[in-house]
């Protein structure tokens, strides 16, 4: 499997809601770079605690939050970039934006991720402080 079809199953599993190919994709001691500055921002290290974030942002979101396009997909040795476009609606707020997502990825597995956002300030406000 290269690194690109690595990526692609990981938004696959993302979008299709596949927490078994999710978990066989991300490394158990993955390092998570949360952009912005939120609730949700800064490294989270380990599969277990990526997940739970990601399941508090389910919440937050009341479950809407999702990536709605996977643009590009990129790959330079083991890094992928891929450019996104991710959702999220509550009653308060809404954002759709563009983001860039970056993995490293070895042994078919995602090890790190970077993440961007085309407007910060509205993700941020978004998710809230925390």
């Amino acid at each position: 499997m290269t690194t690109i079809d690595t990526i692609n199953a990981y938004f696959h599993a993302v979008q299709t809601n596949d927490l078994a190919q999710l978990g066989a994709l991300v490394a158990a001691d993955v390092v998570w770079h949360q952009p912005g500055d939120n609730q949700f921002s800064g490294t989270h290290v380990g599969a277990a605690t990526v997940f739970a974030m990601i399941g508090d942002m389910m919440k937050v979101s009341d479950g809407t939050f999702q990536i709605d396009q996977v643009k590009d997909v990129m790959a330079n040795g083991t890094q992928v970039a891929a450019t996104i476009n991710f959702s999220g609606q509550r009653p308060d707020h809404a954002m759709a934006l563009t983001g860039v997502d970056v993995f490293s990825v070895s042994n078919g597995q995602i090890t790190e991720v970077w993440l961007y956002s085309s407007d910060q300030a509205i993700e941020d406000a978004f998710w809230g402080s925390a």
